[in-house]
């Protein structure tokens, strides 16, 4: 055997017939690089992938215009199809709005009607209970409001109600029996000052009063009370100028408003 050649082949390397694998590994492991930089640079956004793909979903970007340059002249079906949808969603906005207005005027005049009802049945009852001359009864944007003035319910500077005013406080109060409308009692006085250990000032004075009225009421009627509000304004409305006798007394007054539906506290 030639030794001697056999070695000289050793030296040479492998064979011939194994030099492509080497050329085809290396080959393979390129492409393998080549993708995975392909695959790092084209990493997806889900969030902003499933947002893309929502909008798709819920409306085609090409409906109005199918070619991305716009035409010189837009097609008449295109035209056709804007005008209808636009038509349709107009018919269809009206008629809601339309009916929700008609509700809400059938509403406010059934409450005018009812407060105006109201109004009548109380001047009536006023009327027919000799009660005119001493209350009051008128319709403002608040209700229907009885007005009674400090003489017929209080002594001076006192929020205790006198025996001469519980009888027409007893018909007020059958009068409240018949009407489910909430009430508001307000207290007012006039702008002379008041310091006392009970009503350090007229704001503790008219706010009792107030509390008196809607006490004697519910507590003689059997009335629930969550209809009743007490308010105290002191003197900060007066009805005229505090400027004489005769106007302080006009301004001490107590006023009861039936209120209108939508002025009641509990809606």
């Amino acid at each position: 055997m030639d030794y001697k050649k056999l070695r000289q082949r050793k030296k040479k390397g492998d064979s011939p017939k194994s030099k492509w694998l080497n050329t085809y590994a290396d080959m393979i492991t390129l492409v393998l690089v080549f993708f995975i930089l392909l695959f790092s640079m084209s990493q997806i956004d889900v969030k902003k992938f499933q947002a893309v793909s929502d909008s798709y979903r819920d409306r085609a970007i090409f409906d109005l215009e199918p070619s991305i340059i716009p035409a010189e002249n837009p097609s008449e079906k295109g035209e056709e199809n804007d005008n209808q949808q636009n038509s349709g969603e107009l018919d269809s906005m009206p008629s809601s709005e339309e009916g929700k207005d008609s509700s809400e005027m059938n509403n406010e005049e059934q409450a005018e009607d009812s407060l105006d009802q109201v109004l009548e049945e109380v001047q009536q009852y006023l009327s027919n209970q000799g009660l005119s001359d001493v209350i009051s009864a008128n319709r403002t944007e608040r209700g229907v409001v009885l007005i009674l003035q400090e003489n017929v319910l209080f002594e001076t500077g006192e929020a205790e109600i006198i025996e001469e005013g519980k009888p027409f406080l007893n018909k007020i109060g059958t009068l409240l029996t018949q009407i489910p409308n909430q009430v508001k009692v307000e207290g007012h006085t006039d702008s002379r000052p008041i310091t006392t250990y009970r009503y350090p000032s007229n704001w503790e004075l008219s706010g009792a009063r107030a509390s008196s009225v809607i006490r004697f009421i519910t507590n003689r009627n059997e009335l629930n009370p969550s209809r009743f509000q007490a308010v105290g304004y002191a003197d900060t409305r007066p009805k005229v100028e505090n400027s004489s006798p005769e106007n302080w007394q006009k301004n001490r007054r107590v006023e009861i408003i039936i209120l209108e539906p939508e002025n009641n506290p509990s809606q």
